[in-house]
């Protein structure tokens, strides 16, 4: 073997070494991240809508010994609280040892993902054709939800409180639906059309029957898909003016890749972060100095806003309780309960895409498979709307990392005024919080099947759950 020179030597000591996590992962360590991700599969098949998210998540903190906060007169060190906001957010704590005022540690993400809703009046009849009328929600490329299988969840809630859950398209027996693009035979003028452009939203209409009511009427494919939703359901075409009802891909969540290294699936911003997040909260095996809490929020991906979105009071509400419970809460403790705490605003990044690549810039892109991304600021253009994490807090995170041996990799969100993008991270920030956005790098994000490293979702497993127990 030739020995290293000077400068080689040098090299690896002054240099920051960016490489793939897989080459320091031994068959065992494999092994483990393998097994993890099984996991986060059967948790995303099972959770494609916020409120799925909040069900299944409340299942996995039930089984580890969390309970609703209103069952707790008092809370002491080692209790474990969850409180639900309307079905759609969710916050859990564990109550720490240590005085709650010295702060807490958060990790935040959101449960819900960019889709198609259905609008207030949605069901129409055209030329033999029965449809669902959509309005997109988030940000979308309109032209990736055409010609794919996409599958109906929500909740229809009649007049009298009654609600009924939907699910359709998921199981093997059930039909699927899909929205129709143009064949290339006749798609000339709308290919001459900007990418944009070439979908309208107004066009996104999910195509649901084609078979009339036997007896002769008008609208009669329209009234035969109402008849089977009322003798399936029960319910008239009124009653979906109260309904939530989503469009997501009917494709599973898979392994990818010949080597398996990958997940590929729908909904991973930021169901990702919400799984380790969440997993890293439950795992603990011993009860942690500070108050470790975690955040399952809605309506990131449309600013946040909504009584179930980060920009509302409820998270404060459920702090002041916990405050309540521990007999401790005194006027303006919450707020100095923020100024003490730190939170890794658990948020996907963008992964670098080499066919893409002239949208990144290659020194400061996240990569697949190096481990969790830290962004320091995201905003757009001259860092507008960023929440700005200062080196200090920085310094901490990269402390608790290297001493937990975690990969992690510092970067953002494309070239500059190119990129841009935002979380919830400002809004905490806004309590005093110290914050820093911490996730999962992702290929084709906001993409119908979104591409992550099942290396950096296990990283960010491990530097959750470090980040939770440091003092």
């Amino acid at each position: 073997m030739t020995e290293k020179n000077e400068g080689e030597i040098l090299k690896e000591k002054l240099f920051n070494k960016r490489e793939s996590g897989w080459k320091s992962k031994g068959e065992e360590e494999k092994n483990t991240i393998f097994e993890y991700a099984k996991g986060y599969i059967e948790f995303m098949n099972n959770s494609k809508t916020e409120r799925e998210i909040v069900i299944n998540s409340k299942k996995i903190a039930e089984s580890n010994g969390f309970k609703d906060i209103s069952e707790y007169n008092t809370l002491s060190a080692g209790d474990k609280v969850y409180y639900v906001n309307r079905e759609k957010s969710m916050y859990l704590a564990v109550i720490g040892t240590e005085n709650i005022e010295e702060g807490i540690n958060i990790i935040g993400a959101h449960a819900d993902s960019p889709r198609l809703d259905l609008k207030p009046n949605p069901l129409y009849e055209d030329s033999e054709f029965a449809y669902l009328k959509t309005h997109y929600y988030g940000g979308i490329k309109k032209y990736q939800w055409t010609a794919i299988p996409l599958a109906i969840h929500g909740v229809i809630v009649k007049s009298n409180g009654e609600k009924i859950q939907v699910n359709i398209g998921e199981n093997e027996n059930d039909p699927i639906f899909t929205i129709t693009d143009l064949l290339p035979h006749l798609a000339q003028e709308q290919m001459e059309k900007k990418l944009k452009e070439g979908i309208a939203g107004e066009d996104l209409n999910l195509l649901i029957g084609n078979i009339p009511y036997p007896e002769e009427t008008t609208e009669a494919v329209k009234l035969n898909i109402l008849n089977i939703l009322n003798q399936k359901y029960g319910i008239t075409e009124a009653d979906l003016l109260s309904s939530e009802i989503e469009l997501v891909p009917a494709m599973k969540c898979r392994s990818m890749g010949l080597d398996s290294s990958m997940i590929a699936g729908y909904g991973q911003d930021d169901k990702v972060c919400v799984y380790t997040g969440l997993t890293s909260l439950v795992d603990l095996k011993e009860i942690p100095s500070k108050t470790a809490v975690c955040i399952i929020a809605d309506k990131e991906e449309i600013g946040s806003m909504g009584n179930t979105g980060m920009e509302s009071h409820v998270f404060d509400t459920f702090i002041a309780e916990i405050l309540n419970k521990l007999g401790v809460n005194k006027p303006n403790l919450l707020e100095k309960v923020f100024c003490n705490s730190k939170m890794l605003s658990a948020d996907v990044d963008a992964a670098l895409d080499p066919i893409y690549a002239n949208v990144s810039e290659r020194n400061n892109a996240s990569y697949l498979s190096r481990g969790i991304a830290l962004n320091k600021y995201t905003g757009a253009r001259g860092k507008t709307g960023a929440s700005d994490a200062n080196a200090e807090f920085v310094a901490t995170i990269r402390n608790i990392f290297e001493s937990n041996d975690i990969r992690y990799q510092i970067g953002e969100l494309g070239k500059v005024d190119v990129g841009g993008g935002g979380t919830i991270a400002y809004i905490l920030a806004n309590k005093g919080i110290d914050v820093i956005d911490c996730g999962v790098p992702v290929l084709s994000m906001h993409s119908p099947y979104e591409v992550t490293s099942k290396l950096d979702i296990y990283e960010a497993y491990k530097g959750y759950t470090a980040f939770y127990k440091n003092k």
